[in-house]
């Protein structure tokens, strides 16, 4: 295959490129990224030189530079992760949000759409030998109570404009592959964590904030849930969901780790505590709680039976596993803080 991965100077796409780049059925590997704040090729500089791997600085939002991508390298499969993703930046200012997981998702469509299934391309190959993965969210779902889970049928009910966008993407992607019969799946995903995360998500700013002696900030009364997902368990089910997964269908990827806020700051604390014994000990006293955010939902959690049964995936890391790696990659990367903390 000659694999567009979207967003691959971002968290989750610099680990899946890590992950996937030496498969053998892997042809090419172009890595389409606008590096933004949160993308930084700092985070692939130990697969920049490899053979099969190629950056293009191209962003979603420029329709033609997108066309010209999936023409140039002769796509034959999508994994679009690419998207504005903070909950937070989406509450003040939401035009990127709109424009790039909503407008740009559109495009990247539209690309792939003349490319595989137009008569006079140039492109010559089966539909069954292509693919479109779109990478979604569960927050898509909006806000749980107290028991239950997402699974793939429960209604869409976004709660902020990022979720929103990201709905909206979804519904395009499904809307192509009814329409124009362009073969697509969808995953919606929980709670990423683990390395090269941007230092603005829950984890890593309270591991930054511990280690630096700052009051680490929990919303509200600390108990909104989320279902957290190691990022090395999510690369491997969106590389098998992209080889096995059904046209037309979609899968939910959870970590089945259900976690409040103030108990995974207090276990990053207790960690660091143990693991940098000079910090003086006793972090959770840096626990301070601020305003609640507008429309934070109170708890996500997902049944990711349906992957597990078609495809064969479970995660392989428990939440203490997970942080703990978390944590012990973020203690050494103090060069890596730096590089990627730098305003633009």
């Amino acid at each position: 295959m000659n694999l567009l991965v979207t967003g691959g100077a971002g968290f989750i796409g610099s680990n899946l490129i890590r992950h996937i780049i030496n498969r053998p059925e892997i042809n090419r590997l172009v890595n389409l990224d606008c590096l933004t704040y949160a993308g930084h090729l700092a985070n692939l500089t130990d697969v920049s030189s490899h053979a099969k791997y190629i950056f293009e600085k191209v962003d979603l939002r420029d329709k033609i530079e997108v066309s010209r991508v999936v023409q140039q390298y002769q796509i034959s499969h999508v994994l679009h992760l690419a998207a504005e993703s903070h909950v937070d930046r989406s509450i003040s200012g939401p035009d990127d949000f709109i424009q790039t997981n909503i407008v740009g998702t559109f495009h990247l469509l539209e690309a792939c759409r003349d490319f595989w299934l137009n008569p006079n391309s140039t492109f010559q190959t089966s539909r069954s030998n292509v693919r479109f993965h779109h990478v979604s969210t569960d927050e898509v779902y909006g806000s749980l109570g107290a028991k239950g889970c997402f699974n793939e049928t429960t209604p869409y009910a976004p709660s902020s404009p990022y979720s929103a966008s990201k709905a909206s993407g979804d519904m395009l992607v499904r809307a192509y592959h009814h329409t124009y019969g362009l073969p697509a799946i969808i995953t919606n995903c929980s709670n990423n964590y683990g390395p090269y995360q941007f230092p603005e998500k829950l984890i890593p700013v309270v591991i930054l904030n511990v280690l630096n002696r700052k009051p680490v900030p929990v919303y509200g009364d600390g108990l909104n849930v989320r279902d957290w997902l190691y990022v090395l368990d999510h690369a491997e089910a969106l590389w098998k969901s992209l080889n096995n997964g059904r046209d037309g269908e979609t899968y939910n990827i959870g970590g089945n780790n259900e976690w409040t806020n103030i108990r995974i700051a207090e276990l990053i604390c207790d960690l660091i505590d143990e693991l940098v014994p000079r910090l003086g000990g006793n972090s959770r006293k840096l626990i301070s709680f601020v305003k609640d955010r507008p429309g934070h939902d109170r708890r996500y959690a997902i049944d990711s039976s349906k992957i597990t049964r078609e495809i064969g995936w479970k995660p392989a890391y428990s939440f203490e596993r997970g942080i703990r790696e978390t944590v012990k990659w973020y203690l050494a990367q103090n060069e890596w803080f730096v590089t990627v903390t730098k305003k633009k």
